[in-house]
């Protein structure tokens, strides 16, 4: 990435539960440059995986998204993050229990907050879903980068078996569903 294009980057930050299958996610989308595992909304500083597990830190389990808004925009990440979970349910994501897998996002500026209220509101309006959505919305505050072993868990470790029963199919799933955006190599 040259200077020209770091400029006009921005960051987006999401929990949906796991890390890995969020950052697998957002990974293969056109116009996303990176997306790093870590830890927000918490009172700890510098906390780890296995304090942020006990769920005595505060920190949600999320990536931070740094993206081209020229090739993909902030309501697209939204629509990603939207389908790639289920924002109805306050506190866990399937078999991951506790506030570290809450359904947030983290906005770094009014635009981002307005559009996510937005698309909060509108998507609960819709019927989309039979129970209220419980996403957090919260303003973004310090990142913490989760441990190197986490980062690209699931391009390395795909014979895993969390990541061959569980991420997995939601990549492939996930990749039917954008497939108009995905990057050339993933489609």
């Amino acid at each position: 990435m040259n200077t020209d294009q770091s400029a006009n980057l921005a960051k987006a930050t999401f929990g949906t539960g796991c890390f890995w299958c969020t950052e697998a996610l957002y990974e293969s989308l056109d116009g996303v440059f990176g997306a790093v595992s870590g830890y927000e909304g918490g009172q700890k500083p510098n906390p780890t995986y296995k304090e942020v597990c006990t769920g005595t830190t505060g920190h949600a389990e999320c990536v931070e998204v740094t993206y081209d808004p020229a090739k993909i925009t902030y309501q697209e990440l939204l629509e990603a993050f939207f389908r790639s979970h289920d924002p109805t349910s306050l506190n866990r994501q399937g078999e991951d229990v506790g506030t570290q897998y809450r359904s947030v996002i983290f906005y770094h500026n009014d635009e981002q907050k307005e559009l996510a209220e937005m698309a909060k509101t509108e998507l609960d309006k819709s019927g989309a879903y039979d129970r209220p959505i419980v996403t957090e919305i919260s303003p973004a505050e310090t990142f913490y980068e989760a441990e190197a072993y986490h980062q690209s868990y699931f391009a390395n470790n795909p014979n895993q078996g969390y990541c061959a029963f569980v991420i997995a199919p939601k990549v492939d799933k996930f990749k039917k569903v954008f497939k108009e955006k995905l990057k050339p190599q993933v489609a």
